[in-house]
């Protein structure tokens, strides 16, 4: 973990996050005040950024490479709630809230980096600053209405269908998310979707 301030690449950095979706209506001013806060961290494949469980949590900008959030039970079995990309965010902005640990893992899909500061000091930020706050809760509300959907999905339609909503919703992230991983969040083994696959079903 380096601070952006810090960082060598600190330039490209500051250029990626100007394309964030949260981010690319600030002033230079508030970009500038917000920059002070964040550092940089690269993930490889498989990198936990946030564990399940805890309190200590972060607001994460996506720079480079896609994240999921997950939930695993004690047994160790893994739903993957959601997949989120660059220019996009992951946070745990309920979870602290409410006063609870958080209730699922963000991990690294592919090799990654964000920009990140912690929950309390970006709710901060966003107290100071009430457009950016409208637009990052409404983006928090997005997104669980996004999951509801997606749970739901996992009931109501067969193993095509799901894959069918899912290149529909999400066509930029079609080639590059690992079968394995495609197949897990669409609840299906990764031989139904490679068999789907080859008979041309999807």
């Amino acid at each position: 973990m380096t601070s952006l301030e810090h960082h060598p690449e600190k330039n490209i950095i500051r250029a990626q996050l100007r394309q964030n979706i949260l981010l690319k209506d600030l002033s230079e001013s508030d970009r500038a005040e917000l920059e002070r806060d964040l550092a940089v961290v690269d993930g490889n494949k498989g990198d936990f950024l946030l564990h399940q469980g805890v309190r200590e949590m972060e607001q994460y900008f996506i720079l480079d490479g896609i994240l999921k959030r997950v939930v695993s039970n004690p047994e160790g079995k893994e739903m993957i709630l959601r997949f989120a990309d660059e220019n996009d965010m992951e946070t745990s902005y309920a979870a602290l809230r409410l006063g609870t640990p958080t209730p699922y893992g963000i991990v690294c899909v592919t090799k990654a980096r964000v920009a990140s500061l912690p929950l309390k000091e970006w709710i901060a930020f966003l107290d100071r600053h009430p457009g950016a706050k409208e637009l990052f809760e409404f983006s928090v509300m997005r997104g669980m209405s996004e999951i509801m959907a997606h749970t739901i999905t996992l009931h109501l339609l067969d193993a095509p269908g799901r894959v069918h909503r899912f290149m529909r919703k999400h066509p930029e992230l079609v080639d590059r998310i690992p079968s394995k991983e495609l197949a897990s969040y669409l609840n299906l083994s990764a031989e139904t979707l490679s068999r789907l696959k080859k008979r041309g079903k999807i």
